[in-house]
């Protein structure tokens, strides 16, 4: 009995021994490394648990940073966006003030216009409507106004007295050509290309002096005689 009792405990003890030592070896590795165990099952994204006061700051500055980053070419439509060009169309209302008549055509938009805005092309019209061609103070102008401005069209109308022809006329000289107004002595009825030089010098002193011509036949039968 003593020999199989040595034997039990032979066998015995060893094994106890393992189980102990096997049973140490666990605790001591979950208690160095806690979380070992559980990141394949708990691992996420890095960002999944980032503070979203801070998310969101860092999806404002990407905002920002892509409007900052935005293509000259595109910030610049705005600048050109009252601006006239080749295309806008040019649409004239001219009034004749005695009839309350209105005639409107549209025309391309003349060069001299392309490239201004708004101020730019009141100005413009403000010079012209202060010294107008002479071919339209023939037509009896009498002044403008600029009904629309935009990019795609303008607007403008033209105010005309227009000349009616009276019994008498009167012959002056404007920029050294022969000039032919209405009995008013105002309303400029023809423009000649008749030089005051190439009258005799009686003539000439006559249309300094604003010749009278009684009616249409007289007129023409003098612009008949000094016409080249």
């Amino acid at each position: 009995m003593r020999f199989l009792k040595g034997i039990g405990l032979f066998f015995l003890y060893p094994l106890t021994m393992l189980a102990l030592g096997f049973f140490a070896g666990a605790e001591t590795y979950r208690f160095f490394y806690p979380d070992q165990g559980s990141i394949s099952e708990s691992a996420e994204p890095a960002d999944r648990g980032a503070d979203p006061e801070m998310k969101e700051t860092q999806e404002d500055g990407l905002h920002k940073t892509a409007q900052e980053e935005e293509p000259p070419e595109a910030r610049s439509v705005g600048a050109y966006s009252d601006t006239l060009y080749v295309g806008t169309e040019y649409v004239l209302e001219e009034t004749d003030v005695l009839r309350k008549t209105v005639v409107e055509t549209t025309w391309r938009l003349p060069d001299r216009y392309v490239g201004m805005n708004r101020e730019q092309f009141l100005a413009a019209l403000e010079i012209y409507e202060a010294s107008p061609p002479l071919s339209e103070l023939e037509r009896g102008f009498i002044g403008l106004e600029v009904l629309s401005f935009s990019r795609e069209r303008v607007v403008v109308r033209m105010d005309y007295r227009y000349v009616q022809p009276g019994e008498s006329f009167y012959l002056a000289a404007y920029d050294n050509k022969l000039v032919v107004y209405l009995e008013d002595k105002k309303t400029v009825y023809i423009e000649t290309e008749i030089s005051l030089e190439d009258l005799p010098e009686e003539v000439q002193q006559d249309v300094i002096q604003m010749k009278k011509l009684e009616d249409e036949e007289e007129l023409y039968g003098f612009l008949e005689t000094y016409s080249s």
